[in-house]
């Protein structure tokens, strides 16, 4: 396997970009755990990367795993193709990932849209999950005649993309959602989000929307953890809480805060994670 070490960020894991055979050249952080540690695989959030979503926890998480987290197609410097954004592909990526890493089996930590991943994980790659964590994430993410709209919205406006030049993306990613999304954000955060591919954002946005599981998700048989933000103004809690009452084998824990929690509240967060990870792992171990 080549990889190529990228200049680090002050505070975070050695950075990677790497290609993964048939399907393109993607970015990792990597921090390593204790000798003969299980591995975790961070999956973020949309709109997100490995680094703006997981900043806060790869320090307290490798004082017991391994971990390992990637930048999701179209996301910062993940894949880059012609093709529309899938969710089943990212979960395919992942396991390549970990073929490249030499990962046999791993523990998927999805929040948010990394949690509709990390579900696909198990559901085409069963024998590689011995557990799953999953955070401010659901079974299906649209009900109501509003949501619908709203996504199908997000459908409209990535067909459009495929139409418009890359100078007119560039425009409209400026004035839709940097304007408004990066008031008070580091540089290093603005960069990352400026960095994304545009239209698979939107497409994965498409994605989210259409993403169900409920008919499958009841036949996970790996030990489960969920973690549920209970002030969350995207995920709503309940819908989080349905996500839990359909898994058998689950521990529930739950963060007092809205859907930025992993770093608005990071002192609570982060020793919830961790113990959430420690018990889906545990329970694999029986």
């Amino acid at each position: 396997m080549k990889k190529e070490a990228v200049a680090p960020l002050p505070g975070l894991p050695p950075g990677f970009e790497v290609e993964l055979p048939g399907r393109g050249k993607t970015f990792y952080r990597e921090k390593k755990g204790p000798d003969g540690a299980p591995t975790l695989l961070l999956l973020h959030g949309w709109t997100a990367t490995a680094d703006l979503n997981w900043f806060t926890c790869f320090d307290a998480l490798s004082e017991n795993f391994n971990v390992v987290a990637l930048d999701l197609r179209g996301h910062g410097r993940g894949i880059r193709t012609k093709s529309n954004f899938k969710l089943e592909d990212c979960a395919d990526d992942v396991a390549a990932l970990a073929d490249q890493l030499g990962i046999a089996t791993f523990i998927p930590v999805g929040y948010s849209m990394g949690g509709t991943i990390a579900q696909l994980v198990w559901q085409r790659h069963e024998a590689r999950v011995r557990g799953i964590v999953l955070c401010s994430t659901a079974s299906h993410f649209v009900q109501s005649r509003e949501e619908k709209l709203s996504f199908f919205g997000l459908t409209g406006l990535a067909a459009l993309s495929r139409l418009t030049t890359p100078q007119a993306r560039t425009w409209l990613t400026d004035q839709i959602y940097l304007q408004r999304k990066s008031t008070g954000l580091a540089p290093w955060a603005i960069q990352q989000i400026a960095s994304h591919d545009w239209r698979h954002i939107l497409e994965a946005g498409s994605a989210i929307g259409n993403f169900d599981s409920r008919e499958w998700l009841p036949h996970l048989d790996a030990p489960a953890s969920v973690v549920i933000t209970t002030e969350d103004g995207v995920v709503a809690p309940d819908r989080q809480t349905e996500l839990y009452q359909l898994v058998g084998d689950v521990e529930v824990f739950e963060v007092r805060g809205g859907h930025n929690a992993v770093f608005a509240e990071k002192e609570i967060f982060v020793p919830i994670l961790v113990e959430a990870c420690m018990s889906a792992y545990l329970r694999s171990t029986r």
